[in-house]
C-alpha cells in the first residue's frame, strides 16, 4: 500500500496488533488484537467492524468480545473462496499490523427486554456471542442456531438454553415454528438473507410478534458480491 496513503487512513481507521489467535472451532479463528487506539471505545453488544484486508478491501467482521483497555477480539470464519477476505482470514497471525474502522450498527442487544430470541447460523453466532455474553444469568433466553456441522458450534453463554440444528436435518424457518416463542420479547435473527426474511415472517405473521420488536441482520446472500 503507498505511504502517502497513510495520513488519509489514519483519519478513517483505528490501528491495531494480531497478538494472538485460537482456532476455536475447526473453521472459526478467534484473533486477539491489541491497541492503544482501541482504547475506551463503545462497543455495544451485536456491532460489527469493518477491517482493511487487503489494499483498500474492506470486511465486516462482528465483534466477539472488547475490553475497553484497549483489545478487540473478531471471530472469523474460513469459507470457500479466493477472495482477499478469504487469504486474510487464513493467513493473518501475530504481530500483523491491522487497520478497522470504528465500531457500527444497529444490530445490537436490547437489554431491558423481558426475553431474548437469537435465531441464525455460523455467522450470526459470533454477534450471539457478543449479545448473550453481556445478560445475566437469570435472563430469558431461547432462540435456534443452525451449523454445517456440531463441530461449528461456537461456546455461547446461555447456550444450553438454545435449540442448535443441523444444516439439512431442518430449517432454521421450521426450527423456529417449532419453539413458537411467544411475542413480547426482542427476537435477533441473522444470517443467510433469504432464510432471515423466512424467520421474520414466521414470527411476525405466524406467532403475532410487533415487527418492530424482531431485528434482522442479512449477514450472506450466496452470489450477491461484498455478501458471499
Amino acid at each position: 500500500m503507498p505511504a502517502l496513503l497513510n495520513p488519509v487512513l489514519d483519519l478513517l481507521t483505528l490501528r491495531g496488533t494480531v497478538t494472538e489467535t485460537e482456532q476455536i472451532t475447526p473453521r472459526m479463528r478467534r484473533l486477539r488484537i491489541d491497541g492503544e487506539q482501541l482504547a475506551g471505545l463503545d462497543v455495544r453488544p451485536g456491532q460489527q467492524v469493518r477491517v482493511l484486508v487487503g489494499g483498500l478491501t474492506l470486511r465486516t467482521y462482528s465483534v466477539w468480545h472488547h475490553d475497553p483497555s484497549g483489545v478487540v477480539e473478531l471471530c472469523v470464519l474460513d469459507h470457500p473462496g479466493g477472495g482477499p477476505g478469504a487469504h486474510w482470514e487464513r493467513t493473518v497471525g501475530p504481530g500483523e499490523q491491522v487497520r478497522l474502522r470504528r465500531p457500527e450498527g444497529t444490530f445490537t442487544l436490547r437489554p431491558d427486554a423481558a426475553h431474548h430470541v437469537f435465531a441464525g447460523d455460523e455467522t450470526a453466532s459470533v454477534a450471539f456471542g457478543a449479545m448473550l455474553a453481556a445478560l445475566p444469568a437469570d435472563a430469558g433466553v431461547s432462540g435456534c442456531v443452525e451449523t454445517a456441522t456440531a463441530a461449528d458450534r461456537l461456546p455461547l453463554a446461555h447456550g444450553d438454553r438454545l435449540d442448535w440444528t443441523l444444516r439439512g436435518e431442518s430449517s432454521l424457518p421450521e426450527a423456529v415454528r417449532r419453539l413458537a416463542p411467544a411475542p413480547g420479547g426482542v427476537a435477533y435473527v441473522a444470517g443467510e438473507a433469504r432464510t432471515v426474511q423466512a424467520v421474520r415472517k414466521v414470527l411476525v405473521q405466524e406467532a403475532g410478534w410487533d415487527r418492530r420488536a424482531v431485528l434482522t441482520k442479512p449477514f450472506w446472500a450466496p452470489g450477491r458480491k461484498g455478501m458471499e
